[in-house]
């Protein structure tokens, strides 16, 4: 049913577990069939992602293509890492069951999740800096 790498992933994920001073933090979920990922990623002043972990809730395949999906951006620039697909994921991790493809689907949605919280929060904080930057100027 899974390929080798499947389970190993699964059995063995290299990126499980939350992460401490990540800047983007993407979820997504599956209501019908109850798989949740978040992904967690630490973005350096370039747009290199430095790192990529998961947190999952879900079944192996789920399990397993978050944590590919993680091994796949780690390194690359933000928008390397969102061209990125689930097919890029399935390649990888040789065929999932038709019935398991939407695991792969979620991976590849996290990381657009993810980038996406990343971007929210630097334009948070830019207009922080502007505002704080006019207080100073007006004093």
């Amino acid at each position: 049913m899974y390929s080798k790498t499947v389970i190993e992933r699964f059995q063995n994920p290299r990126n499980a577990g939350a992460m401490k001073g990540a800047n983007g933090i993407g979820e997504v979920g599956n209501a019908a069939c109850g798989d949740i990922m978040k992904m967690y990623l630490k973005i350096d002043d370039n747009g290199v992602i430095e790192s990529a972990k998961f947190k999952t809730f879900g079944c192996c395949a789920a399990i397993a293509s978050t944590d590919m999906a993680c091994d796949l951006i780690k390194g690359k620039t933000i928008d390397e890492a969102l061209k990125v697909t689930n097919k890029d994921v399935l390649d990888l991790l040789g065929e999932l069951p038709p019935h398991k493809i939407h695991c792969s689907i979620l991976a590849e949605e996290s990381i657009h999740a993810a980038v996406q919280d990343y971007y929210k929060k630097r334009e948070k904080e830019l207009k922080k800096a502007q505002k704080a930057a006019a207080e100073a100027e007006a004093e």
